[in-house]
């Protein structure tokens, strides 16, 4: 492991049945064992290392049974490399006047048809050995940031549903996470540090951030966690994602993210660039012969104009939300690569402070100011894409 001089960025390698990922690494987001509109030889092509996918939403369709009867996770996604499973928690837990919390577990109802279901930690665990995942979460009860009287509550119940996911765990070809909880109470999340460390995890994901915060709370969060948790573990921060998180938070030690953003924006015709988002329904665009990024080499901006990419994305086809989504894949993909590549040769703090420079501009707080709330139609039926953080 390579650790910044100036900072608490680090570059690593996680160890999985599927292969190394090296750190740090952004995920993408396949929910519904698809990162939409990409294929998996799309996912190799642009070097993605991990991705995601979701317990809930696997256990109500298509069903952990039926998955693991066509070979597991990898052969039914058709996907060779490390995938990471969340619990389902966050999923259950946005529900709200759908679910029910207690000792035991949750009981919800299906956003699907509305049929009632109990997810336990031990249910939660044996769903997630028959989808296979290289790296599996807890049951943990998600809560708003603000509400210390709520949070303590909350995290007693976590800490004893890690303990009965750890009891619970069968398989040794995957490695269980634990959770840290706490909102923004600085006791709280060192308790829950302190308490997950104790039971020598293999890693150590931090949930309950970006959901209402400050960024400025955030990152004062991860600063009291850098020295509790183990240094030799990875750390992974749930549902976070965008450009600036990537430096501000590997600048404060974390290595794993993943995050729905890139995948969203494009299916509302939002893309990332060098110097800040471009909306690409803006009418500026509209005989534009320029790629989304002049230099960029992802196939996207090879091969067509922000003119084309219009034109597809007013006209609601499909191959809009392909190119868009290929383009912001590479330029998150491609990000991690440098900044990991920035760590290794000691240049981090500088890149960071350039990339940044240059993407926080007047022009891109321009361009975020026209740009539409990311919402597109289907977002309804995925309560994981209604939000971009977990």
């Amino acid at each position: 492991m390579k650790e910044d001089a100036q900072c608490a960025a680090r570059a690593g390698i996680i160890h999985t049945p599927h292969g190394d990922i090296p750190t740090p690494v952004f995920a993408p987001v396949g929910t519904q064992a698809t990162v939409k509109t990409m294929t998996p030889r799309d996912l190799r092509t642009l070097g993605a290392t991990l991705i995601l996918s979701n317990t809930y939403h696997l256990y109500l369709r298509p069903g952990a049974e039926l998955i693991a009867r066509l070979g597991g996770l990898h052969r039914f996604m058709g996907w060779d490399g490390p995938i990471l499973t969340d619990s389902g928690g966050y999923q259950v837990f946005s529900l709200q006047a759908l679910r029910r919390v207690d000792d035991e577990g949750v009981v919800f109802r299906s956003h699907i048809d509305g049929s009632t279901h109990l997810f336990t930690p031990e249910k939660v665990i044996a769903i997630q050995e028959q989808l296979g995942a290289d790296i599996i979460m807890p049951l943990d009860e998600c809560t708003i940031p603000n509400d210390y009287a709520y949070n303590l509550e909350a995290l007693a119940r976590t800490h004893r549903w890690a303990e009965r996911s750890l009891a619970a765990k069968r398989r040794s070809d995957q490695a269980l996470y634990g959770i840290v909880q706490g909102g923004v109470f600085q006791d709280l999340r060192i308790q829950s540090a302190q308490f997950l460390r104790a039971l020598d995890l293999p890693g150590y994901a931090i949930g309950g951030l970006s959901v209402g915060e400050t960024k400025a709370e955030m990152h004062q969060v991860l600063e009291w966690l850098h020295p509790e948790l183990p240094r030799d573990r990875p750390r992974y921060l749930m549902g976070v994602g965008s450009p600036e998180d990537l430096f501000e938070c590997v600048a404060r030690g974390i290595d794993q993210f993943d995050c729905v953003l890139p995948t969203r924006m494009a299916r509302n015709g939002a893309v990332l660039t060098h110097r800040g988002r471009l909306n690409l329904r803006n009418a500026q665009y509209a005989a534009d012969p320029m790629p989304i990024e002049e230099g960029c080499l992802c196939y996207t901006c090879t091969t067509f104009s922000r003119a084309y990419l219009r034109h597809l994305i007013m006209a609601d086809e499909i191959t809009g939300l392909y190119l868009t989504t290929l383009h912001n894949l590479h330029f998150m993909l491609d990000l991690m690569r440098r900044i990991r590549q920035s760590i290794l040769d000691g240049t981090f703090m500088e890149f960071r402070h350039a990339f940044l420079a240059s993407y926080r501009t007047a022009g891109n707080a321009q361009e975020a100011a026209r740009t539409p709330p990311e919402h597109h139609p289907e977002d309804a039926h995925y309560p994981d894409e209604v939000t971009s953080c977990r």
